[in-house]
């Protein structure tokens, strides 16, 4: 079930957004949700890290990297670093 919402805006900016929504065959509250739809995608941090993790995951699939090398490659990776810090 939708909710309203109020929102205040400058008159000259609603007519204009309203012009643009009719040009585009949609209602101004259509292209209100989905500004807000987008602005939420785009600011959750949630789905940023899932988008990443999903990423990320695809990538160690595509070198044949499975869970149980993670730990052995963090080894790795710290035996690596802490060798460079041992050289300084």
């Amino acid at each position: 079930m939708m909710v309203q919402m109020i929102v205040r805006v400058d008159p000259e900016l609603k007519e204009k957004a309203a012009f643009i929504a009719r040009r585009e065959g949609k209602s101004l509250s259509q292209v209100v949700r989905e500004l807000l739809e987008e602005y939420v995608r785009q600011r959750d941090m949630s789905a940023y890290i899932e988008d990443l993790w999903n990423y990320f995951g695809e990538r160690l699939k595509e070198q044949g990297i499975t869970p149980e090398d993670i730990p052995r490659i963090i080894e790795e990776v710290r035996s690596e670093i802490r060798a460079e810090k041992e050289d300084k």
